[in-house]
């Protein structure tokens, strides 16, 4: 999945790749619109918005198009900022920034004067290129070094006390610099005269560029991943391909881990830079919710909009600063580490691909200041809203399910949990009676408007009812759907055991033919709440001269009968979750098979990998970066490293959330999401833990995080190891070979 969601998104990002690969002329880009697409048709654009022009730059970053294209769309998108131009409400600074620069009065430009469509429309036929000043930190303030050639016919730059301004060539002295990008052209820039009609205003140009810069190295660290991936598969090394070695093996998943949350990040941060209403606040905060807390100064929630952007969209493009840029570097590096020495030489294009990667990163701002701006925002309370755009028929839907829930609302609670589960609310995916054979689109509806509903937690019967639907027979589904629904059956899964964990393949527990159905032997482990289960899940070996993943049944079995014995075991945090559980020649009755006898590995794979639109609230269990914020707000000021760990994982915890709603967006357009899907499980999991481990290192007497940094230990263990989820990204999403 690239940065687009969409057939359209894709359809773009196919047509800009093979134009690059055809040629990479600046006139050729200005001709096939890609230079004009966020800009309006009035001015000679496409008249889409900042995310097509996104999806074209990753497209584009993945052949590495040298040449102006990304100062001159980042300029032309601060020309049409839709925020109000300033020239005339300021006060003539006593110096103008440029050092030494001279202010000559005259009416601000903007997409309404003759000047600013002008240089619009010159930008967008490409007829005219620019470059862009980035102010570094310290040094000479007059002198900033800019994106761009210094031959450049427009120069973006800051004025102190004006915002920025668009100069012409002859307004300033540019000069070739050395960067370490032979493909993009650097200058130091001087600006000798700023005339008042050349001033912008205070236009967020440093976050428009942190979001363009990202998706230009989303598409680098596209190229790096694929890069790796395909070399892996061929390279051979002490008799078969290095990509069956685990080690060569997870670095390529892990970056492609890593690109895929940058490309939610960017995503996210140019859906939220377009929905910015006229350039005021994208967000709220609440007077008394923006208090600093840990990060030292308080935090006021006038505060929070600057540059015509509110709080939301400022945090999104935050979050898109920590990990957008950081991605193709981290990529870039892994792919010379696998292509080895090959990947070293000057003939390779792997060393052009870190050098743009590093450019990026340079350009849009070191990841650290960024990740303290997310600390502070999200600290002060700012949100980022997480909920996909409906179609136009998502009213008609809205209300009819709206009065449904207004109706369950009015219940007593035992009388609301009956009608769930008739009504088939619990669970509304599932075809009817059981479900509501709901669409995706009206399981994000359902969804948004039961919120305040509580409906049941299945826990592991979440996982075995979709199989026993699929699966079971007619008497199967009555005699245990509707107890379970409504919460008179709990439910466990014997299926790891002491040899076969993640392996659950090389299971041992023997299942004989007795009369009348099967005797089981066995013994399994990691059970879940196997003490309070009445059933469960079973699988058992029923021919063990087939092949590994044949000759297995999926059984289900009352942990009552005799035979069962299950034994408590304590975890690290003192909790009994886990059990172990004895099977000694446990009768099941042939009707308790689910499916056919010798298949039931087929339905364990429905059971273990089935999904459906991602639509929690959160994207997983434990903690999470919101908690983390909670924490700090209570706290005397952090120290700037912890600052900057803060706010780290709070763009990696909002990523994460971004990835979910990528992968909703996806659902609901027919798309397949299984990458995304996996990548969000894994990051979910990981993250969990550092959150656990930062908050705990904070507040190391608080009992709450004593106990979490403990219990999130295992949730890179359960479910599927990390390791394994790795292997998995590596070889269903890259094709890496598997282990012999």
């Amino acid at each position: 999945m690239g940065i687009g969601t969409t057939e359209e998104h894709q359809a773009l990002a196919d047509s800009a790749r093979g134009l690059a690969t055809r040629t990479t002329e600046h006139a050729a880009l200005a001709g096939q619109g890609i230079l004009g697409l966020h800009l309006p048709e009035e001015g000679g654009g496409q008249g889409y918005g900042l995310l097509e022009l996104c999806v074209a730059l990753e497209a584009l970053g993945e052949r590495r198009v040298p040449g102006p294209y990304l100062p001159t769309v980042l300029t032309s998108a601060a020309l049409t900022w839709p925020g109000p131009a300033h020239p005339t409400a300021l006060p003539e600074p006593e110096a103008a920034h440029p050092a030494g620069a001279a202010v000559v009065a005259g009416p601000g430009v903007g997409r309404s004067s003759a000047v600013g469509a002008s240089l619009i429309a010159g930008l967008a036929d490409g007829s005219m290129t620019a470059a862009v000043a980035f102010p570094a930190e310290g040094g000479d303030p007059g002198r900033v070094l800019a994106l761009g050639s210094p031959e450049a016919d427009l120069f973006l730059v800051a004025v102190d006390g004006r915002g920025w301004a668009v100069l012409d060539r002859a307004d300033v002295v540019a000069e070739p610099a050395d960067g370490v990008d032979p493909d993009r052209p650097l200058c130091s820039v001087t600006a000798r005269t700023v005339p008042a009609d050349r001033i912008l205003g205070e236009v967020p140009v440093r976050e428009l560029a942190a979001v363009l810069l990202g998706a230009d190295a989303c598409g680098v660290a596209a190229w790096a991943v694929r890069t790796a991936a395909e070399y892996a598969k061929v390279r051979e090394q002490f008799g078969r391909p290095i990509g069956q070695f685990q080690g060569v093996k997870h670095r390529v998943a892990a970056a492609l881990v890593t690109l895929e949350q940058a490309r939610a990040a960017v995503w996210d941060a140019a859906r939220a830079l377009d929905a910015v209403p006229g350039g005021g606040p994208g967000g709220e905060i609440r007077a008394e919710d923006a208090t600093g807390g840990g990060l030292g100064d308080k935090a006021r929630a006038e505060d929070v909009t600057e540059g015509g952007l509110g709080g939301e969209a400022r945090l999104a493009v935050a979050v898109a600063g920590v990990l957008g840029t950081e991605a193709a570097v981290r990529c870039a590096a892994d792919a010379i580490q696998v292509l080895g020495g090959i990947g070293y030489t000057f003939e390779h294009d792997a060393h052009r691909y870190y050098r743009r990667a590093l450019s990026d990163r340079m350009l849009a701002g070191d990841p650290g200041p960024w990740a303290e701006e997310v600390a502070g925002l999200a600290v002060a309370g700012v949100r980022r809203t997480m909920e996909p755009d409906l179609p136009e028929e998502a009213a008609a839907v809205r209300d009819a399910i709206r009065a449904e829930a207004g109706s369950l609302r009015a219940e007593e609670p035992l009388a609301r949990l009956g009608r769930f589960a008739r009504e088939g609310w619990i669970m509304p995916y599932l075809p009817r009676p059981w479900g509501r054979d709901a669409s995706p689109l009206e399981q994000v509806i359902i969804h948004q408007e039961f919120r305040d509903l509580k409906r049941p937690n299945l826990g592991i019967a979440a996982w075995a009812v979709p199989s026993i639907v699929r699966y079971g027979t007619r008497e199967q589904q009555e005699r245990f759907l509707p107890r379970t629904f409504t919460g008179e059956i709990v439910w466990c899964q014997l299926f790891s055991e002491p040899g076969a964990g993640s392996d659950l393949a090389g299971l041992a527990t023997k299942a004989t033919r007795v009369e009348g159905g099967w005797s089981l032997t066995g013994q399994k482990i990691w059970t879940s709440l196997a003490q309070f289960a009445h059933w469960g899940i079973c699988l058992a070996r029923t021919s063990p001269e087939k092949a590994k993943h044949n000759g297995i049944t999926y059984f289900l079995v009352d942990m009552a009968s005799p035979g069962v014995t299950v034994r408590p075991l304590k975890e690290i945090n003192g909790d009994e979750v886990f059990n172990e559980v004895f099977l000694d020649d446990v009768f099941v009755p042939d009707d308790l098979v689910v499916g056919a006898v010798d298949e039931g590995w087929r339905v364990a794979r429905d059971t273990l990998s089935h999904e459906r639109v991602a639509l929690g609230d959160s994207w997983g269990p434990g903690s999470q970066h919101t908690d983390m914020a909670e924490l700090i707000a209570t706290l005397p000021p952090l120290r700037q490293s912890q600052r900057e760990q803060a706010g780290r994982l709070w763009a990696e915890g909002q990523a994460i959330s971004a990835l979910g709603l990528r992968v909703t967006l996806s659902k609901l357009s027919g798309a397949d999401a299984a990458t995304a899907s996996s990548v969000r499980k894994l990051l979910g999991m990981r993250h969990a833990q550092a959150i656990s481990e930062f908050c705990w290192s904070l507040a190391p007497a608080s009992r709450r995080w004593n106990r979490m940094i403990l219990a999130t230990r295992a949730f890179t263990i359960g479910g599927g190891t990390t390791e394994v989820q790795l292997n998995i990204i590596a070889e269903r999403a890259l094709g890496l070979p598997r282990d012999p």
